[in-house]
This record gives structure tokens, sequence and C-alpha cells, in this order.
């Protein structure tokens, strides 16, 4: 019986080309758009319910979640990838047509945003309000099931096209770009945006009618121009990349010959028994859950935090958001091309997640000494930390990944995250409307979030520690095989 490694050394014509540094830059530029879109959403948004327009702590991070809460379709639409093609593709189409759909729906989410601002100034709590409450998740729903669509199949193009030996710089690069994208947003936003006006308060931007016209009209225009550049980098960081480095229907043609297997697609109840075939696939699922929650609890409070303890405008704040993607993108790329390699995937992943831990630490001490130099050093900080753990797990994640169905793992690997984000960021507004009950001060109610972070990251690393690769290649290989053996039967 041919090995894949047989296989290919015996039609060496037929391997693609492997992927070059500027091509690892150009696909990264899809990252870089997703970071703009996470920017405008969860970093202006929620500043805006929260501060802007009186929305509850925890109902604006239940919003703000929601994207991440319809995670699940991440698993069907990687299968789908694996299965069905859109433009003779089994990536890229998907990613266009996501692309467009997030843009459209981050624009109509703004406009049911205001329509909720001014029932709540004007009605208040009724049902009128509800109804608005009920269709601004479901607009964030939207936006997220084409995050999903988008960013699933993205993920997944990234195995197809790299091999085990060369995904850790990969991933470097292109998660880098992420941070790029948030901190270019961070700036353009900050641009668009007008910088006066008084610190945010508890009043309804709807009081001001002056400033409302002037911040809505500023606001709406920002989310017509940038979605629209993203839709741009989406084509032109994934066109022609999959015809011409893709490996994925190379494997899949191994694989046929390996197990005599004439058709080359698995169904989604295949595809999802070789995704649990092993336990390590369970393990690695609850420590990307535990890891997520510890690094994004403080997302959906953050913007907030500097407001309320520091006293800084929207477009200071939002600046913060610079801060912790310069430290981040250093973090992912030291990592990608130092760190990870030198010290291994799980022992890097480790110490990131301790390092973590201690930046929490930071931010408290910065709120109680109210320096703003200092609240961007701890975030820088916190950024470089995020970065080391984020690009050894990716890593991680990518080897536990079978190749005949990468699709469907990573859509596994993506919902894990994906609803870790959305606990954290429904935990970190409940916990913050706890702190708020509990002390006197915003300074001790904020930091009550940031202790809780800390204590996550450290149960992260005792599952961490149960993690094997070895194991769980051998228990997918055990599955794929049986899969494929019982459809021959």
């Amino acid at each position: 019986m041919n090995s894949p490694a047989d296989i290919e050394n015996l039609n060496p014509e037929k391997l693609p080309p492997k992927l070059p540094l500027l091509q690892m830059f150009r696909v990264g530029l899809f990252q870089m758009g997703l970071g703009i879109m996470s920017l405008l959403v969860a970093g202006l948004l929620n500043r805006l319910m929260i501060n802007e327009l009186a929305i509850p702590a925890t109902l604006t991070a239940i919003f703000i979640s929601m994207p991440l809460f319809v995670s699940p379709a991440r698993v069907w639409f990687g299968q789908t990838s694996d299965a069905k093609t859109i433009w003779g593709t089994h990536r890229s189409g998907y990613v266009w047509i996501g692309a467009v759909l997030f843009a459209i729906a981050a624009f109509l989410t703004t406009q049911v945003m205001w329509q909720l601002g001014r029932s709540v100034y004007e009605i208040g709590w009724n049902g009128i309000t509800y109804g608005w409450v009920v269709l601004l998740a479901a607009m964030f729903g939207l936006y997220g099931m084409a995050i999903s669509l988008s960013s699933t199949p993205f993920a997944a193009m990234l195995v197809d096209i790299s091999d085990e030996e060369e995904r850790s710089k990969l991933v470097g690069i292109v998660w880098s770009m992420l941070m790029v994208g948030i901190v270019i947003g961070a700036i353009t936003v900050s641009r668009l945006l007008p910088c006066t006006g008084a610190p945010p308060n508890e009043v309804s931007l709807f009081a001001n009618g002056d400033r409302l016209a002037t911040l809505q009209k500023a606001i709406n225009l920002v989310f017509v121009i940038i979605p629209a550049a993203v839709i741009g980098l989406a084509v032109f960081a994934t066109y022609g990349i999959e015809q011409k480095y893709s490996r994925y229907k190379l494997r899949v043609a191994q694989n046929d010959l390996i197990h005599g297997k004439t058709e080359d697609k698995l169904s989604l109840v295949n595809a999802l028994r070789v995704l649990t075939a092993s336990r390590q696939t369970g393990l690695f699922f609850v420590f990307l859950l535990l890891m997520t929650i510890g690094i994004f609890m403080q997302d959906a409070i953050m913007e907030p935090y500097g407001g309320a303890v520091f006293g800084m405008s929207i477009c200071a704040t939002t600046q913060l958001n610079a801060a912790f993607g310069m430290g981040t993108l250093v973090g992912l790329s030291s990592a990608g091309f130092l760190v990870v390699p030198r010290l291994g995937k799980e022992r890097a992943t480790r110490i990131g997640c301790y390092l973590v831990a201690a930046s929490c630490v930071f931010l408290i001490i910065s709120g109680f000494i109210q320096k703003t130099w200092a609240l961007q050093a701890s975030l820088a900080l916190f950024g470089l930390t995020s970065g080391i753990t984020t690009s050894g797990a990716l890593s991680l994640m990518l080897d536990l990944t079978a190749a005949e169905t990468a699709g469907t793992f990573i859509g596994a690997w993506g919902l894990s995250q994906a609803v870790a984000r959305g606990l954290a960021t429904v935990t970190g507004g409940i916990v913050l409307d706890i702190g708020k009950r509990i002390f006197s001060t915003s300074t001790l109610a904020y930091s009550f979030v940031f202790i809780c972070e800390a204590l996550v990251m450290v149960a992260a690393v005792t599952l961490l520690s149960r993690v094997n690769v070895q194991e769980f290649r051998t228990d997918a290989k055990r599955a794929i095989a049986t899969v494929f053996a019982n459809e021959i039967d």
C-alpha cells in the first residue's frame, strides 16, 4: 500500500509550488480586512452603545457576541467548502461571497443600532424597544454568519496551501496582518470621527441633537467606505492563490489511491466521525475555549474602561486598539519566526498563557494610577503576550487538522474560538455589571474583570499539558481509513 509521501515522490510534476513569502503577506491581506471589521464592530459599536446610547453593558455584550454564537455554522461551511466548489474553487468563492455579505450586514446593523438608541431615549424600555433589541441581535447574528462563511474556508485554505514545516511562519504572517488591520482601522476611524465634545457619560447621545447629527453622519460614512475597501482586500488577497498553490485536490487523490475510494468527497456525517475520533479533539477544543475566553474577556469593556476610568474621548479609546494591535503584531511575528520554532508549539503556548495572566495585573495597576500612557503600555504588553499565545495555539491547531477534512476541522476549531469569544464578551459585560454592584468605584469594577480573566488563562494551561498531537494523528488516520473502508463495503 502506497503512502502519501510515496505517491508525491512518484508524481513530482503534480506538486504545487511552495507558497513564497511575498504571497504569504498577500494572503494575509484578507485577515487584515477582518481586523478592520473587528475594530468597527467590537471596538466602535460597543463603545457607542454603552457610553453614548446608554445601553446596559450586559445587553451590549450580548449584541457584540451574537456573531460568535452563530458559529456552529462554521462546521457546515467548512465541510461544504470541502465537498462543493464555487466558480471552480473550494475556498475562494466562499471567501468572496461572505465578504460582500458581511460588508452589507455591518452597515445595516449600524442603522438598527441608531433606531434602538432613539427608542431607548424617547420611549424607554417597552415592547417597541425590545422589538428593536431582537432585531439588532438578529442583525449581529447575520453579520456573524457572513463572517463565518468567509473566514472558515479561508482558514482551511491555509492548510491547503502549506506544509507542516512552513505553517508557523504562515500563521505568524497571516495573523500579524490581522493585527495590522486593527491598527489601520483604529487610525482610520480616529481620523474619520470627530474627537471634540464632552467625555462620555451616562446621558444618551440623543439628548444632544447637534452632536448626534455630526457623529451619526461620520459613523455611517465609516460603515460605507471601510467595508467596501475590505471587500476589495478579500478578492485581491485570494485571487488565483488556490488554483496555483493548493494541495487539497492532490491530498484527496492520494487517499483515493490509498483507500480505494472512488468518490473524492466525505459526507458531513463521515467528516464528523473523523472529527470526533480522537479524545485529543475534545481536549484541544476545550483548551481553545478557555484560552480564547482568557484573552478576550476584556474585549467588550476596554473602550468603556478608557472612557469611564480615564475620561478618554471616542476616538481616543478607539486608538487603544492600536496599542493592543501593535503589541499583538510584534508577538505574532516574533513567535512565528523565533519563539515557536525555538521553544516548540506547546511550550510557547503555555508560556504565553502565563504571560497573558501577568499582563492583566498591569491593566489593573494602570487603572489605579489613572495614567493614559500606563494603560496604553499595559495594552501593548497584553497584545504582545496574546500574540505569542495565539501563534503557538494556531500552529497546534493546524497540526491537529486532518488534511482530508481540513474544512470540517477548521470549522470545529473556529467554532471553539468563536463560542469562546462570544462567552468572553458576554461574561466580560456580566462581570462588569456585577463589579459595579459590588464595588463603589469604576476602577475596582473593571479590575474585577481583569482578575477573572487571569484566572481563566491559568486554567487553560492545565488542559494544554494533556494535548498530544501524535495521538491525534494516529486516531485521525485510523478513523479516515475506517470511514473509507465502510463506504467501500
